[in-house]
């Protein structure tokens, strides 16, 4: 470990942390450009394959950003995304980055610094970065803002140069440092530990955007919210944020054991989609308006009526069925598609039901700061389940990959050990450990 690093374990002041200098070369999850073909014709591309460990050159700094030491961080299906090089390479994506010339040459690298999620302490800080310095303890949003795109000035989403950090750009989160813009950073809640705050920002974020801010469904008191996917990383803070917003939440779940978890996180209507004949799997999407009757008829005799708003990041297997089943006037808000980006649904009932479907990705920098502020009172709770070290970092990903696992799995960077990055421990006692980690008790794997 290099010296840096081990004086960011031993707490050292802010000037000591400055005045020692970073390592050439440090430890990182990363993507190899000349594996982009290995999975060509292989029915099952198992990604501890392609994702390895090991060391990476130190990058240049850039004005506007920060170098964080990055204690923990967790798996997000992106992360998957490019370790299959599916739909596309990312290095294709890091390429055309490299084109706007400048600092953004930096990203266009034989391997790629995966990652999406990350908390740590900052360790450097560029000469424009005026709101952060050395020392602060932050987590990062994978939101990565050109603040010189005027669109990105009304919402940083709408910035035609955004892109998602650690997937569509370079020096991700899965490694002992990362490189991020200021206009990343989000203060780490103190009552949480650093595996906690590293599971939060994609997930939270993007489920608060979908759910809560006015650019997404607006959820309101009263309001039936059918959440697809509900124990998994987005659809367990949804659930919250429903519940939270006066809302009645309905899960969707794929076994008894989810359900089972999902009711006892205070989730109102659980359903095991195998009752409804979508089974094990998730069911064929030509059968999409059967499957939205069936659900409809099981949550009408529940709460009797139609959901106002579908929760949807599943695609294809369930977007027609989302479509189908929230009631007149109802909205489908989706930002992503995991089973498959081509979705099939009878536009008769999109169209002559005055429903809509809204986009989302990610959060902007304001709806990040909103949501770690829910976090900050209790009113959310991490749902991080299983934790690996950085050096096994392809089992945590092949965990999602196949959907074996429950919440959120995160990855201990520099941290030796779990439990580590609380500075207020009394607002930890406030909300409450049982609380604070009721998720863990779920975890597939050994703790670490």
């Amino acid at each position: 470990m290099d010296i840096l690093a081990e004086a960011v374990l031993s707490g050292a002041p802010p000037e000591e942390l400055g005045a020692l200098p970073l390592p050439d070369r440090f430890t990182a999850a990363h993507l190899r450009a000349e594996d982009a073909g290995i999975f060509d014709g292989d029915p099952d591309p198992d990604v501890r394959r392609s994702l390895h460990v090991g060391p990476v050159p130190m990058p240049a700094i850039a004005p506007d950003e920060v170098v964080v030491a990055v204690m923990a961080s967790s798996i997000n299906y992106n992360t998957v995304w490019s370790a299959m090089f599916q739909p596309i390479s990312t290095f294709t994506a890091l390429k055309r980055f490299a084109r706007q010339g400048g600092y953004a040459t930096r990203h266009d690298l034989p391997h790629q610094i995966v990652g999406s999620d990350a908390a740590g302490v900052v360790v450097r800080v560029g000469d424009g970065v005026r709101h952060w310095k050395t020392g602060d303890h932050v987590m990062v949003s994978p939101a990565y803002v050109d603040d010189q795109d005027p669109g990105a000035h009304a919402d940083g989403m709408m910035g035609p140069e955004g892109r998602a950090w650690g997937y569509e750009t370079n020096f991700g989160g899965l490694a002992h440092y990362t490189v991020v813009r200021a206009s990343q950073l989000v203060p780490k809640p103190p009552h949480l530990t650093w595996e906690e705050s590293a599971s939060i920002t994609l997930c939270a974020g993007t489920a608060y955007r979908m759910l809560v801010s006015d650019r997404g469904a607006q959820i309101k008191q009263g309001d039936v919210v059918l959440v697809w996917g509900a124990t998994g990383g987005l659809g367990g803070f949804a659930v919250q944020m429903v519940k939270n917003g006066g809302g009645v939440a309905v899960g969707m779940v794929s076994s008894e054991r989810k359900a089972e978890i999902l009711r006892a996180q205070g989730c109102d209507v659980v359903i095991d989609r195998r009752e409804i004949g979508m089974g094990d799997g998730t069911g064929d999407p030509a059968d999409a308006i059967e499957y939205g009757k069936r659900i409809g008829r099981r949550i009408r005799a529940e709460l009797g009526e139609d959901p106002r708003i579908a929760f949807d990041y599943v695609g294809r297997a369930t977007f027609g069925t989302s479509v189908h089943v929230v009631r007149r006037g109802g909205i489908v808000v989706t930002c992503g598609s995991s089973t498959g980006y081509q979705h099939q649904y009878d536009n008769r009932y999109l169209w002559m039901n005055l429903k809509r479907v809204i986009g989302s990705h990610i959060a902007n920098l304001q709806e990040q700061w909103d949501t770690a502020r829910l976090f900050r009172q209790g009113g959310l709770v991490p749902i991080l389940t299983d934790l690996h070290p950085l050096a096994e970092t392809g089992e945590a990903l092949r965990l999602v990959q196949t959907n074996r696992h429950i919440g959120k799995v995160g990855v201990l960077c520099l941290a030796p050990t779990e439990g580590l990055g609380v500075t207020d421990p009394e607002a930890r006692a406030r909300i409450g450990e049982e609380r604070l980690t009721s998720w863990r008790r779920h975890a597939t794997t050994a703790r670490v």
